[in-house]
């Protein structure tokens, strides 16, 4: 086969390719387009044949060429398209597949036509969106139009990209180092009263701390250290209720603590394997913990009895939430999945695959039923009710381990290599990147970053780390929005950016 050397011969043969892979379906809902020939600008006529802009062009073409064969003349390059092109240029094809810009009424649709013409912009889109054509804006018309089936999901080049407006936090800033345990630190949990705060490490020791005389370095503020786990110590949480504290560990052991007597009053036996994760429930009391046998216990806390075992991941449980709504417990897996389940049926009602490597922390917020799932990929924030995807969180390329947010919408994400990264939590402009320091005769490769929590007041945040310290972090007091603004050249360049990402 020989490419024709006849230019418009050639375009015939384009505009029979495009015709047969974009059946052209009349729309009856739309007027055809006027026929402006001065140039538009005029309104369109009403009694014409509703037919769009796409069958117009090609009918005419295909009858133009059928002319000049029957005649013996030769396809000369100077055929335009005919009318309803809203002044096209000669020997110029424009397809607009899918939206019939000769829409009723003001003659800015004929126009617009003749813009998008000129500018070659066919837009793409589902049957029932409205898009609106490239051009529209600078004729001042409404091109918008019906759009006929067999579309393709696309977005219009005039869409405007929404640049949110971060709220400005105040940076945070080390001011004590607490160094009491013997191994890496992997565990925290404050007390309801915000009084003290619990630490369990490597050194299988569970330390609770008074955290007023933490806050200044104070020599006495290790209040008791508990002993009996023979393994590291990876989960601890306070109940709201009652005088206990709960402790989980890579031993397979579950205790329930009594902080009046000091001692193990309860033991919750079920594990395979060593326990990663442990939550209590906010209103029931139930406990739930995971780990790496790849399934969720759930424990009646008086009773000792499981309730559930939520079976479904292929890896180690490594992050758990509960709430007092559905769906009251999201896990996060090893398996780079999440899971969020109906409590009462104990099964899973939806799995959230996005991640594509092992989600490590999750984490939520008290003002907006949303939360967040980090992993080394990325960071990603989930609406709270069905799962529904919202946004990326971008920017920390590292193995994060540990999430945190405040009541003042700043999300912390720590990771294994020390970088810690605040964000906005509504907007996720990261407005801090910071390090930690590794402990004075503790090796560099140590200032990983296992967990980390906001006290109930939002105003001090503690890392637990590799160096086998806890770190108290808390806000610049003598920071302003002058001496650290926000970037917001670099906000919303990286906006426009992820904006034009499929995904």
């Amino acid at each position: 086969l020989v490419a024709p050397v006849d230019r418009s011969l050639h375009k015939a043969a384009v505009a029979r390719r495009v015709r047969a892979h974009y059946p052209v379906v009349p729309s009856d809902g739309a007027a055809a387009a006027g026929d402006d020939e001065e140039g538009g600008g005029g309104k369109s006529k009403g009694g014409s044949a509703s037919t769009s802009l796409t069958a117009q062009v090609l009918a005419e073409l295909r009858q133009e060429t059928a002319r000049r064969i029957v005649r013996g003349e030769a396809a000369g390059t100077d055929a335009g398209v005919g009318a309803g092109a809203g002044g096209g240029v000669a020997g110029q094809i424009v397809l607009h597949r899918e939206v019939d810009l000769g829409i009723a009424g003001t003659g800015g649709g004929a126009a617009a036509a003749g813009t998008a013409a000129a500018a070659g912009g066919g837009v793409l889109a589902l049957p029932g969106q409205k898009v609106q054509a490239v051009g529209a804006a600078e004729e001042g018309g409404d091109a918008s139009g019906t759009v006929r089936p067999g579309g393709i999901l696309a977005k219009s080049s005039a869409e405007a990209t929404k640049i949110p407006t971060p709220k400005w936090h105040a940076p945070w800033r080390l001011t004590t180092v607490l160094s009491s345990h013997l191994g890496w630190v992997r565990s925290i949990a404050f007390d309801p009263t915000n009084d003290m705060f619990a630490t369990g490490g490597a050194d299988r020791v569970i330390k609770i701390f008074d955290l007023a005389k933490a806050s200044v370095g104070a020599p006495d503020a290790l209040k008791i250290t508990l002993t009996g786990h023979i393994s590291p110590v990876r989960g601890l949480a306070f109940s709201p209720r009652h005088p206990y504290l709960f402790s989980a560990g890579e031993d397979k052991q579950v205790k329930c603590w009594d902080l009046e007597t000091n001692q193990v009053v309860r033991h919750y036996h079920g594990h395979l394997s060593g326990i990663f994760a442990l939550k209590l429930h906010p209103t029931l009391d139930l406990l739930v913990t995971g780990g790496r046998d790849a399934v969720a216990r759930v424990w009646d806390m008086r009773t000792k009895h499981q309730v559930h075992c939520l079976t479904g991941h292929d890896n180690t449980v490594g992050a758990l939430l509960t709430k007092p709504t559905d769906p009251q417990i999201i896990t996060g897996s090893y398996d780079s999945t999440i899971k969020l389940w109906d409590l009462a049926a104990g099964k899973c009602m939806t799995t959230l695959t996005h991640h594509k490597k092992s989600v490590r922390a999750l984490a939520m917020p008290t003002f907006e039923n949303t939360f967040v799932s980090g992993a080394a990929d990325t960071l990603k924030k989930w609406q709270g009710r069905d799962g529904r995807f919202i946004k990326n969180l971008t920017g920390h390329k590292a193995v994060v381990n540990a999430l945190a947010v405040n009541d003042d919408g700043v999300l912390m994400s720590a990771a294994d290599n020390g970088t810690m990264n605040f964000w906005d939590y509504s907007t996720g402009y990261n407005f801090q990147k910071a390090e930690t320091v590794a402990q004075p005769g503790s090796l560099d490769s140590e200032n990983g970053i296992y967990a980390a929590e906001f006290d109930l007041t939002g105003t001090r945040l503690l890392t637990c780390e590799a160096d086998k310290t806890i770190k108290i972090w808390k806000e610049d007091e003598e920071a302003s929005e002058l001496s650290h603004p926000i970037d917001m050249a670099g906000w919303r360049k990286k906006c426009l950016a992820e904006a034009k990402q499929r995904y």
